[in-house]
């Protein structure tokens, strides 16, 4: 959770409008969900003390892409959001220092 904090006040501070955070349904779940201007943003965070196991990115695999992929489906049709532009982005966040790495577009449908 400390990780979703640090990305969600990263995002604030760059002018995001988080919409709601931890959004699941069922076998899906995006951590952040936001606006940046005018796109639609699901965000996957990712929280690392160390990356001796990897980069937090690696961690979205295609598999984990589909779940979020579903879950930002599911938000559109129940908000009825189906006009906006959307965008999938990925936050690493480094735990030992508090730092985001914020990468737009991480991946696409």
């Amino acid at each position: 959770i400390r990780g979703e904090n640090t990305a969600a006040l990263y995002m604030e501070k760059s002018g995001f409008v988080i919409l709601v955070r931890n959004y699941r349904r069922t076998a899906c779940e995006v951590d952040i969900i936001a606006m940046e201007g005018d796109v639609l943003v699901f965000t996957e965070v990712k929280a690392r003390s160390s990356t001796r196991g990897g980069y937090g990115r690696e961690a979205v695999d295609r598999r984990k892409q589909q779940r979020i992929i579903q879950g930002a489906l599911s938000y559109i049709a129940e908000k009825r959001m189906e006009d906006r532009c959307g965008r999938f982005d990925v936050a690493e966040v480094d735990l030992n220092t508090g730092t985001v790495n914020y990468i737009r577009s991480a991946f696409e449908m």
